[in-house]
């Protein structure tokens, strides 16, 4: 916007005061260009703060991860075999009991009542044989007579037995050596026949069932080393190793069942829920670098590799995967700085401005992580469905 001579001096006659100011303030302006632009061009773009890792050799493990609850593979529910008054607990929960150790007792008047009735018929019914005996022996009786009385003592033998068997079932006992898990039962108690009493469990042997998908049936063996990591115990880490694997798949899932035994600890309870890790292959002095310096995208892995204060996109080609580690098996060499915060302001090519030093790639964790071949775009764990 321009204004002539002319213009201004009409203007300067007709205006006074505020008038006047805003009209010089306004020839001052016009002409001038706009603040922060130049006559030369736009700015070049200001370098993107990164950090970076350096690529580095180390041994990387492959393990597959899942979640599972501890079971103990022995236990025992302990009913009752005849119906009564409970008179008598000599357990609680937590005790260590051994097989056949009497937990509990029965009201046991009436069962030996019956015993006695049942001992009582059985020697009349024997003596009423030894006296047939002695007079079919003479020829006094007839052959089905004293048969018949044979066949009856026979019975009442059979009835006897069964009564002292049905008072030895008033003593309640522990049908496995273990630990009382529960008590379901109080003393006065009318106890019913077959009813639940005690729950008993052998924690010396631990077992964790896996529900692993059919595309790892071809890496999973028995006998593979398993480690074990309890969220209540923190730090801690326990070991085992695959006892079975089952033969077939569920179709309906497409799992297949795999059982892990773990070692003995006092510090395991069946129901214990955990992370386990079972490493089934080892590679020694492998290059990798942070699982975090990987950039996915055009269905190739990929890195931003720093060269001369830029960052170079560069393809690489994965190994296995395992935590906070990426196996590199081509692309990159030992030493490269790679970028791991900042990736998501990078363009190829872009100038980069480096804070702090380069880290080097994590030391991996024993039994962590998961791992997969070449190409592979798995997540950090695998999870039990």
């Amino acid at each position: 916007m321009t204004f002539s001579s002319h213009s201004v001096f009409r203007l300067v006659r007709l205006s006074r005061g505020p008038l006047l100011l805003a009209a010089l303030a306004l020839l001052a302006g016009c002409g001038k260009p706009p603040a922060g632009s130049s006559k030369t061009g736009s700015t070049a773009p200001a370098a993107v703060t990164v950090e970076v890792a350096q690529a580095s050799l180390q041994p990387i493990s492959a393990s597959y991860n899942a979640t599972a609850s501890l079971e103990a593979p022995i236990e025992a529910q302990v009913v009752a075999r005849t119906s009564g008054v409970l008179l008598e607990l000599r357990v609680e929960e937590g005790d260590r009991v051994t097989a056949g150790q009497v937990l509990a007792r029965i009201d046991p008047a009436r069962p030996r009542l019956e015993v006695e009735r049942a001992d009582a018929l059985l020697r009349k019914l024997e003596a009423e044989l030894a006296r047939s005996k002695e007079l079919f022996e003479r020829k006094l009786v007839a052959a089905d007579v004293y048969e018949k009385i044979r066949f009856d003592v026979d019975t009442q033998r059979a009835v006897y037995r069964m009564a002292k068997l049905e008072l030895s079932y008033t003593d309640i006992t522990a049908p496995i050596s273990g630990v009382v898990a529960q008590r379901a039962a109080k003393v006065g108690n009318l106890i019913q026949l077959n009813s639940s009493v005690f729950r008993i469990v052998d924690t010396a042997r631990l077992e964790a069932t896996l529900n692993v998908p059919e595309r790892e049936i071809g890496t999973l063996r028995v006998g593979a080393p398993v480690e074990l990591r309890m969220d209540a115990l923190p730090g801690q880490a326990f070991v085992g190793r695959i006892d079975r694997i089952s033969p077939v798949v569920d179709s309906g899932s497409g799992t297949f069942r795999v059982v892990c035994a773990i070692e003995p600890d006092a510090r395991l309870r069946p129901g214990m829920f955990g992370r386990i890790g079972v490493l089934f292959d080892q590679r020694q002095e492998v290059l990798t670098v942070p699982r975090e310096a990987l950039v996915d995208g055009e269905g190739e892995a990929a890195v931003y590799r720093i060269v001369d204060g830029r960052a170079l996109r560069t393809p690489v080609q994965l190994g296995y995967l395992s935590g906070e580690l990426a196996e590199i098996r081509a692309g990159l060499d030992a030493g490269d700085q790679v970028v791991t915060t900042g990736k998501v302001a990078l363009r190829d090519g872009a100038a980069v401005e480096i804070i702090g030093a380069a880290k080097p790639a994590p030391v991996p964790e024993a039994g962590t992580g998961v791992a997969t071949d070449a190409g592979a775009d798995a997540d950090a764990t695998k999870t039990d469905y």
